[in-house]
């Protein structure tokens, strides 16, 4: 399998999308993005504008955040060593990307198990003292879920792909995820840490039925800041198995497959948290 690509290309590529500003130099003419390849057993090859830019990204892996140009790219997923963009594993995609936003955007299964993108906006309002926040999004190929804290059900009937938000004190809790109306887990349980000011976002995804569904945790610092200075994901991205439910970390990557299981133009936009 290629494990190197064309430095100029990757250069060139870079040097177009704006990706060597870090995550910290987002302004009100950027965004900030963060990507999740969570569609299990299918690593990637990501093209942008016909330029190979990411080399076989691997599921689980989280990447970014980094700071983008407001604008729209265009981006296609390929099988790994693929020669070129020209059969995508899906059709190639545009993303809408605007000033100020702080996203991550999901490659998943949808419930009945086909690939899909999912754009959310991260909730990075201020929090109030002694607290942070938690989201959980359901990503996973799998019916409604509720998700417990310390056996007790604390969010209810999620569906793929919608999110619910909770404001905590800061601390640690025992998440699990259990089928809607039961507390037998599928997922977990597994401790959490809500740390104050900061977002703590964690994703079901994976397949139930293929038996690998899992957890990953992103956070997002500086909640008691403004907004555009948060840093996503120092040390706090993180994937768990299930079969062994111990958090690793993941990154690397660029922030480039944007377009996975996205048919078609795809704009982000604010999901309602619940």
């Amino acid at each position: 399998m290629r494990k190197t690509i064309s430095l100029g290309i990757v250069a060139g590529a870079v040097a177009a999308l704006g990706l060597l500003a870090p995550a910290h130099a987002a302004t009100a003419s950027s965004a900030q993005l963060s990507v999740l390849h969570a569609i299990p057993d299918t690593p990637v090859d990501v093209y942008v504008n016909g330029d190979l830019t990411l080399d076989d990204f691997q599921p689980g892996d989280l990447a970014g955040p980094l700071a983008l140009p407001a604008g729209t790219y265009e981006v296609a997923l390929t099988a790994p060593d693929a020669a070129d963009a020209s059969a995508p594993l899906i059709p190639a995609a545009s993303v809408t990307l605007s000033a100020g936003v702080n996203y991550t955007a999901v490659a998943h299964l949808t419930e009945g198990g086909d690939p899909t993108l999912t754009p959310y906006v991260n909730d990075t309002a201020t929090t109030a003292a002694g607290e942070g926040r938690l989201t959980v999004r359901h990503t996973a190929a799998a019916p409604a879920v509720d998700v417990l804290a310390g056996g007790t059900p604390v969010i209810e009937g999620l569906t793929n792909p919608d999110e619910a938000t909770l404001n905590l004190a800061a601390g640690t809790i025992s998440a699990s995820v259990a089928a809607a109306g039961t507390t037998d887990p599928v997922i977990g349980p597994a401790d959490v840490a809500i740390a104050d000011g900061t977002l703590t976002i964690v994703y079901a995804w994976g397949s139930l039925e293929d038996g690998n569904l899992a957890l990953a945790v992103q956070t997002i610092n500086g909640l008691h800041s403004a907004p555009d200075g948060v840093n996503s994901g120092t040390g706090g991205q993180l994937a768990q198995r299930d079969s062994a439910m111990q958090l690793l970390l993941v990154g690397g990557g660029l922030v480039l497959l944007v377009a996975i299981g996205a048919g078609s133009a795809v704009a982000v936009r604010a999901r309602a948290s619940r």
